[in-house]
């Protein structure tokens, strides 16, 4: 619970210290710009508050980790969520107009998330989940994208260290084997989710790893 706000709010933080000519630039989602990338977790943070609000009383069927789906292929830009973000980021114009939509509903995520009982079962996406284990799949979400988000940015600032490392340990348990102790988390998340593909040195150290490598995650 208490890494989720950690996280969102370095994420917020990010954006919110970004110059307006940032928001043009390509982010590390293909096909995105910032601008985009922005745009999509004012959608997450919307997420977040209806999930919170959608109690259940069914036992969990997933968890932190089981809620990722695995695709077979990165998103392409034709599901039609995708494109609608597209066109909403491009109708703000005024990056300030996205900053404060952000801000103004990420906050209202984040303090919706301090005071939710992690017990507490919800349901999102036709499954039930504990509270904690809901929030703790976003760190996941939350740090990818902003290793997303400072791609071509390398003067913001990067999602903190314990994210980057409980990130890397759920990929992992997805991957279903370690990543080599060699990659750091930043590496071992963008080698592991296709965000880049490996050296060749990097290759050889995944072993047979690389095998199961991208994990295209939705």
């Amino acid at each position: 619970m208490d890494l989720f706000s950690r996280s969102w709010a370095a994420l917020r933080a990010a954006v919110a210290g970004l110059p307006d000519d940032a928001f043009a630039r390509p982010s590390g989602c293909a096909g995105w710009l910032v601008r985009d990338l922005v745009c999509h977790l004012v959608i997450d943070a919307q997420d977040v508050l209806i999930t919170l609000a959608s109690p259940a009383e069914s036992e969990p069927t997933r968890d932190a980790v089981t809620y990722w789906d695995l695709a077979d292929a990165p998103p392409s830009g034709d599901d039609p969520l995708d494109a609608l973000i597209v066109r909403l980021a491009a109708a703000y114009e005024d990056p300030r107009l996205l900053r404060f939509h952000l801000d103004d509903v990420g906050s209202a995520a984040g303090r919706a998330a301090g005071l939710a009982d992690p017990d507490r079962r919800v349901t999102t996406r036709d499954e039930v989940l504990t509270t904690r284990d809901y929030l703790g799949a976003y760190v996941l979400e939350w740090t990818l994208h902003h290793l997303d988000l400072v791609a071509h940015l390398p003067d913001v600032a990067g999602p903190p260290a314990q994210g980057l490392a409980r990130t890397r340990e759920m990929l992992e348990r997805i991957a279903g084997a370690p990543f080599p102790a060699a990659l750091s988390d930043t590496d071992a998340l963008l080698i592991g989710t296709g965000r880049r593909a490996p050296t060749d040195a990097e290759r050889a150290a995944l072993g047979e790893l690389t095998e199961r490598l991208p994990l295209y995650l939705g």
